[in-house]
């Protein structure tokens, strides 16, 4: 980050959440959580912030700040492009400004409309040659993502990135893959909860994370544990991902 003191205090933060994590998942579901409230005090106004991972030629969001921001960073994913997919294929920080001028993604930038958000910005994140990450921010405004914040956010991003190897080289080359793997398995069921509640209650995909994040914290049990039982009342197989080779 552009100030030294407030780049080693990033740092120390970052650390402090990776050990108090108890693998790859939960460091970046805290990790989104930190990277949204880091751009909010910095902008002065509300920032949220989706996990993209890029696991060989697949990309899906696996945390987010709020439910919300999982929400609106699965839009890009179902529709295949937009300024996170982009920073991951070209390595370099993307800048949607305003949805509402910019000509790059009109079909995203229709349903990011549509959800409050006027504006986003694309992070990627190194992790290792065959997996990749980006932080989504997304902002009710524009205006937001000025040079002085995008500056900022790239420089976060690096800290977050040497963080998030640290995690991923923990343990054996097969504990690092089972994590990635486990974190886009784990959304899945949670996505797939999702719209068995939206079934059970005819209710949007928000109001719907919005249940099931207010079931996790009234058990105390992990959002993914949440989405397990509700499956498994429903269906006698595991659910899981299958990744491309």
């Amino acid at each position: 980050m552009t100030n030294n003191s407030a780049g080693d205090e990033a740092a120390i933060q970052l650390q402090d959440l990776l050990l108090g994590t108890e693998n790859v998942e939960d460091f970046l579901d805290q990790l989104a959580v930190f990277a949204a409230g880091a751009l909010t005090r910095l902008v002065g106004a509300e920032v949220e912030c989706g996990v993209t991972l890029q696991r060989r030629r697949r990309t899906m969001t696996v945390a987010g700040s709020s439910p919300r921001a999982v929400i609106l960073d699965r839009i890009e994913q179902s529709l295949g492009d937009g300024p996170c997919i982009e920073a991951l294929r070209t390595k370099s920080v993307v800048l949607l400004a305003d949805v509402d001028t910019d000509p790059r993604w009109p079909g995203y930038q229709l349903q990011l409309a549509a959800q409050g958000c006027r504006s986003t910005l694309g992070v990627p994140l190194e992790i290792g040659a065959d997996s990749a990450a980006a932080l989504n921010f997304f902002g009710s405004d524009t205006g937001l993502f000025t040079d002085e914040v995008i500056k900022e956010a790239a420089g976060f991003a690096d800290l977050a990135g040497r963080s998030l190897r640290l995690a991923v080289r923990i343990g054996t080359a097969q504990s690092r893959a089972e994590d990635l793997q486990a974190a886009m398995e784990h959304r899945t069921s949670i996505d797939l909860a999702c719209g068995v509640v939206m079934a059970q209650n005819r209710c949007s995909q928000e109001q719907a994370m919005t249940i099931l994040t207010r079931v996790s914290s009234n058990r105390n049990q992990k959002l993914r544990d949440v989405a397990a039982d509700i499956l498994a009342n429903i269906t006698a197989g595991d659910v899981r991902t299958h990744f491309e080779a």
